[in-house]
């Protein structure tokens, strides 16, 4: 059944917000090492470490390398911080892996660059209209995608990320479950197709993600007949079915790594790109292709909420306690229960 068959896919695709523009400091080779030296210094002097994710800058995702953190997916980002010694973490990402650090990790101060990097998926999935949409469907599984504030996963049975959503969903459905499943319309769908599960699904989507375009991906599939395309479950459905592999961003890591082939397309944000080249060193990695705003552009796939991440704001975190994330203890202590429940299923099925 597809999202414009099913009646019951309702959303809210009214919600508007505004996107930040692209905007990046442009810094010489002797300011790059000067803030780096820095940072270094003062995560020593406030016991803190530093974990950014995959879509972050290059310049911050090796400097959380070169001092002890961790660059991962939200979720791995998030469990490094339970198991690290550090009172401070300093999440560079988007706001709802801070808040989803700070839910597992109440007792440590959780910093981030700037509180204003969001995400479309979370600004799209107000707890309030998600809230009557459950109510509306009482009798489901509430699955939220962990791209979702902490309200919203206070008022889930299980949170998930695209690495592990099909598995949840195949458990459930096993049990008899029918879901209701939030935001993302193209993941849903996805694991909807997947596995035949009963789901309802609101109706958000990723700014980025629902730019790659089928046309322009099967355009440079001719050029380069022998590539791989790996796909994030995010995408259209289209574009998901020209994928070789379809994954999360550690599974697409993982597919680069191993597959035999030389080139890759890749229909993720580009700052994958940073890991991709580390882990498969050698290989090729080209962009897919999106429509660009207006179509001014071959490809603008990178999240301009994740760029708002810069060596200059992780320096000013760190130097005046700003951009902390704090979080209700009541909100903290209901959304932390699907967190673990998600932590439990993986660890039990490893």
């Amino acid at each position: 059944m597809s999202l414009a068959d099913n009646p019951s896919t309702t959303g809210n695709p009214s919600i508007s917000f505004d996107v930040p523009p692209h905007s990046y400091a442009v810094l010489n080779d002797a300011e790059k090492e000067d803030y780096k030296s820095r940072i270094r210094q003062r995560l020593k002097e406030e016991d803190a470490v530093l974990v950014a994710h995959y879509y972050t800058d290059d310049s911050v995702q090796a400097l959380a390398e070169d001092t002890g953190g961790c660059v991962s997916d939200s979720l791995e980002m998030a469990r490094f911080g339970v198991s690290h010694p550090a009172t401070t973490l300093v999440v560079a990402g988007v706001k709802f892996m801070g808040e989803t650090a700070k839910i597992l990790n109440p007792e440590k101060r959780v910093l981030m660059p700037t509180l204003e990097a969001t995400c479309s998926l979370d600004l799209g999935c107000p707890i309030d209209e998600f809230s009557v949409f459950c109510d509306q469907h009482a009798e489901r599984t509430v699955v939220v995608y962990a791209n979702t504030s902490a309200a919203v996963k206070a008022r889930a049975d299980w949170v998930v990320t695209s690495s592990i959503a099909l598995q949840v969903v195949e458990h459930l459905q096993d049990e008899g479950k029918k879901i209701l499943w939030a935001p993302d319309k193209y993941l849903g769908s996805y694991i909807q197709s997947e596995t035949g599960a009963d789901i309802v699904m609101w109706n958000g989507t990723c700014i980025v993600h629902e730019e790659f375009k089928a046309k322009g991906l099967e355009d440079l599939i001719n050029v380069y007949p022998d590539a791989a395309v790996l796909v994030h479950p995010e995408s259209p459905q289209q574009v998901i079915a020209l994928a070789d592999v379809v994954g999360s961003t550690t599974q697409i890591i993982r597919a680069a790594q191993e597959l035999p082939n030389d080139t890759f397309i890749v229909a993720t944000d580009r700052g994958i790109f940073y890991k991709l080249r580390q882990a498969a060193p050698g290989k090729n990695f080209l962009e897919a292709p999106t429509a660009g705003k207006g179509a001014t552009c071959k490809s603008c796939a990178h999240c301009p909420w994740m760029g708002m991440n810069a060596l200059e704001n992780l320096l000013g975190t760190l130097d005046r306690g700003t951009d902390e994330i704090y979080i209700d203890a009541e909100i903290g202590r209901k959304a932390l229960i699907p967190l673990e429940r998600m932590v439990g299923f993986l660890a039990a099925n490893r």
